[in-house]
């Protein structure tokens, strides 16, 4: 029923009885604090952080960026994709046939190697610069430190301009694909030995077998950082990688150059030119219908990348074309692909509305509401996640993700999920309590959310413990200004969550046990003036129903 344009709604309690609660249409807490504010580093004090939102019309404010979430989804095993490869293929398929003389004087040990590779005799510098790729491609433990020291790095790199002998270019470039594989001062010292430029120019190679040994190690040494991906752009190596993918383009040469694009769009601090890597966007968009998974992956991870900025990056990502074809991809049995496609997905839902609205028009939300009940945690956390940006949305979005069907999936999580995925619900659900209508806040404790909901109380990690705090005292502020408090207060007293409540007046942080005392002398003291201005009737149904003393004019029921 509505009551003087205010909205009443049933709330489940003990006793398989019903109580009403009224609430103020459209509101929004002005006591929420829920914590956005980005995290530089897992032991930041939370007093630094850089904002906490009231959520008043600021619901883009309130979206969480990547950098913004827990240090687990952070960190989470270094996005699941290879920074860098090893080429340890020995089969034909990259390598150039070469004539073996069982008399060559070239033999296993370092030391000859190198002087073979110092020869004048360009069979023997061949079969030299062959024995060294080889003896670095060793499955377990390569002897990539020897092979530096003995100087084999510079002789390398110089074969890199031996235009006229592409086997000795192909086998120089193996090696050295092999060398940049390892640490970071083993990348450096192909680095610094100038191999960049060269390597860059051999893209434009006439031998496929070259330009796609050039592309790997390029890869390898973009996988080391933000400061060698920058030099290998510098050089413009993206161009010339994006002129490499044909239709004529074999699978595994494909492969290779998308694992290679993928590694110059990776890394934030600071992120590639934003310029220079948007160039690649086309052919993403294209190479997202490859029916390969290992493309489509580093596809994926490519436009994961892409997205985690600004607004203005997630609209040159949303503006190429592939919202439908990744939120399709959400869809995909391969984790491989269905991880950094839902990465991505979950970025751009970041941004602003319009943006997030791209993923609603493409059924995302359907997809999502499978996904938060799908076999992988890392799975149900990441769509959960994605969920709680959405519910920062407008009210519009929050209707949307409730016509999905998306709270009970939401909710179980809540009750039965990992923590991770637990937490990233709990936000789901304060934000749905901050920026949501009151027929939305209705829906969401009418499916039982405040049980599971308290239960995170206990919860060991603090913050969680505050974004629930935050949640409900957005739902028991809008109760006070309907003068209906004492109802949805017996409902959190009767699943055991003014107990929780008690007890976090304990608690060690001091923002804890603050707003756990605030909301029991706010909402759980005795003798509230207030219950004098209800009266109680029962329904037809045999539910409570709680009516202001002033007369009701229309109905609203849900």
């Amino acid at each position: 029923m509505k009551i003087n344009n205010n909205f009443f709604f049933v709330l489940p309690v003990a006793r398989g009885q019903q109580q009403v609660l009224g609430l103020e249409e459209g509101f929004t807490s002005d006591l929420s604090e829920v914590e956005i504010a980005k995290m530089p580093a897992p032991e930041a004090d939370c007093n630094n952080r850089k904002a906490n939102f009231k959520f008043n019309n600021k619901h883009e404010e309130a979206r969480r960026r990547r950098s913004e979430i827990s240090v687990e989804l952070r960190k989470a095993r270094k996005d699941e994709q290879l920074l860098k490869r090893r080429n340890l293929n020995v089969g034909k398929e990259l390598e150039p046939t070469i004539e073996e003389n069982p008399a060559s004087p070239v033999s296993t040990t370092i030391e000859q190697i190198v002087n073979g590779m110092k020869s004048s005799d360009p069979t023997i510098q061949l079969q030299a610069t062959q024995a060294c790729r080889k003896m670095l491609s060793r499955e377990k433990n390569p002897p990539i430190d020897n092979m530096i020291q003995s100087g084999m790095v510079p002789l390398c790199i110089e074969f890199l301009d031996f235009h006229h002998n592409t086997a000795l270019q192909f086998e120089a470039a193996w090696a050295l694909t092999n060398v940049a594989s390892g640490t970071s001062e083993q990348t450096h010292v192909v680095i610094k030995h100038g191999a960049v430029p060269k390597l860059v120019d051999l893209l434009k190679s006439p031998s496929s077998n070259v330009a796609e040994q050039a592309v790997w190690a390029l890869g390898n040494i973009a996988g080391d950082g933000p400061t060698a991906r920058d030099l290998v752009l510098g050089y413009d190596a993206m161009p010339r990688l994006l002129n490499l993918i044909t239709p004529e383009t074999s699978v595994i040469f494909a492969r290779n150059i998308v694992w290679t694009l993928s590694n110059l769009c990776r890394n934030k601090n600071p992120p590639p030119p934003f310029q220079i890597v948007r160039t690649a966007l086309p052919v993403l968009n294209r190479l997202l219908s490859n029916n390969d998974k290992d493309i489509l992956a580093d596809a994926c991870w490519a436009l994961s990348y892409l997205t985690d900025g600004s607004n203005s990056n997630i609209q040159a990502v949303v503006d190429s074309g592939v919202v439908p074809k990744l939120v399709q991809l959400l869809t995909s049995t391969e984790v491989t692909v269905l991880t950094p496609a839902l990465r991505a997905v979950g970025n751009i839902v970041t941004g602003d509305d319009i943006q997030t609205d791209a993923i609603i028009a493409a059924g995302g939300l359907q997809h999502l509401g499978l996904l938060l009940q799908h076999h992988r945690i890392n799975i149900v956390k990441e769509a959960a996640w994605t969920i709680s940006n959405i519910t920062a949305g407008n009210m519009e979005q929050i209707q949307q993700v409730i016509n999905a069907g998306l709270l009970p999936p939401l909710i179980q999580v809540l009750q039965s999920g990992d923590f991770k995925s637990q937490k990233e619900a709990a936000w789901a659900v304060t934000n749905l309590t901050s920026s949501g209508s009151v027929q939305q806040l209705a829906q969401l404790v009418q499916m039982g959310v405040l049980g599971p909901f308290c239960n995170l109380l206990e919860a060991k990690d603090w913050k969680t413990t505050v974004v629930v705090l935050d949640g409900l005292n957005n739902i028991l502020s809008a109760a006070q200004k309907m003068k209906e408090v004492d109802r949805v207060a017996i409902i959190i007293e009767e699943v055991g969550g003014l107990d929780k409540l008690e007890a976090l007046e304990h608690h060690a942080v001091e923002e804890v046990y603050q707003k756990a005392v605030a909301m029991i002398d706010s909402f759980f003291s005795e003798g509230d003036s207030e219950e004098a201005a209800l009266t109680t009737a029962t329904t037809a149904e045999g539910q409570l129903e709680f009516k202001s003393t002033e007369t009701a004019q229309t109905e609203f029921n849900f």
